[in-house]
């Protein structure tokens, strides 16, 4: 028998693990010994482009999630569905109060 959790996405309150910093943490050391730029020439952007989104400062393109998405073997869905996750509970949290007063209409 299989349990099955219902996770209340709303009250959340860890922020969506970036998908640089999931690349970074994650990916990356399960690529090998495979320094920043080999796998920046591998992907055709610069060095400074994929430390930029391995920091969390710059999101994932569409273009950065399809060359993720081929060099890892997953598509560009799973990088573009974390960015907007991670995007989403940015902005549900920068304008909080401001969304608070928008009524919701059944």
């Amino acid at each position: 028998m299989t349990t099955e959790f219902i996770i209340d996405r709303e009250h959340i309150t860890r922020p969506p693990t970036h998908p640089g910093a999931f690349f970074a943490e994650d990916v990356l050391p399960e690529l090998g010994r495979r320094t920043i730029g080999e796998i920046a020439t591998l992907l055709g952007v610069s060095r400074q482009t994929l430390h930029r989104v391995m920091a969390g400062e710059t999101a994932v393109s569409p273009d950065m999630a399809v060359r993720l998405g081929k060099l890892c073997g997953n598509g560009p869905e799973l990088w573009l569905n974390m960015q907007a996750r991670y995007d989403a509970w940015q902005a549900k949290r920068r304008l909080g109060k401001q969304i608070e007063k928008i009524p919701t209409l059944r």
